[in-house]
């Protein structure tokens, strides 16, 4: 029993890193999935004090601005004012996501409460830290991408970073042990971004002094 126990609450720690980590790449894409999963299916649950999720009015605000997000981020330029707006945005989400699958009794977790029962502030903060340094590397990241392509990156990176967020998101509710495998890959990436992004800054300066 003991064993089963710490299992849910590594399960439901996972949940939630996961889509809040999927907050920090797209904002909207966890918040629409789990209040969308929540409304139709029965592979979420959340309590009633989450269930403002799944109001189709809420579904229908989070899809227009799902929509404007998914143009925004593509155009070179507008990008990089949309990672500033979503600086604020991201975090605030990660924060909602993690604290309503905290609350929430998923398809492998069905104790939501024994993790963070005492302190209900918790899991939003924790949500709130992971999508804001998630957030901060795609930012980077992407700084990168823009530099080394002119800009002509910036549509096929966001389009591989919503496929992410889609991805991480659906994981971390239906099996979210893979969201170690997504969270190792972002770090290797990120590590690989800002390695080839100093060496091209490096080979710059070298090729303005002349030699």
């Amino acid at each position: 029993m003991a064993v089963f126990w710490h299992a849910e609450l590594v399960l439901e720690a996972l949940t939630g890193t996961g889509l809040a980590a999927s907050a920090g790449l797209n904002a909207y894409i966890p918040l629409i999935l789990v209040g969308l999963l929540t409304r139709f299916t029965d592979v979420i649950t959340l309590p009633e004090q989450w269930q403002w999720l799944s109001n189709p009015w809420v579904l229908g605000i989070l899809g227009v601005l799902l929509a404007i997000e998914f143009v925004a981020d593509k155009v070179p330029a507008v990008d990089h004012a949309n990672d500033v707006l979503q600086t604020v945005v991201r975090p605030t989400s990660g924060g909602l996501v993690f604290g309503a699958a905290a609350s929430a009794q998923t398809a492998t977790v069905t104790d939501p409460a024994a993790f963070f029962q005492d302190n209900k502030w918790v899991p939003v903060a924790v949500g709130i830290a992971i999508a804001l340094v998630i957030h901060l590397m795609k930012a980077t990241a992407r700084a990168g991408v823009n530099a080394v392509t002119a800009g002509f990156g910036a549509p096929v990176a966001s389009t591989i970073e919503d496929v992410v967020s889609v991805s991480m998101a659906l994981a971390a509710i239906l099996l979210p042990v893979l969201v170690l495998v997504f969270l190792v890959l972002m770090v290797l990436f990120f590590w690989w971004a800002l390695r080839r992004r100093k060496r091209r800054k490096a080979a710059r300066l070298t090729a303005a002094r002349g030699y």
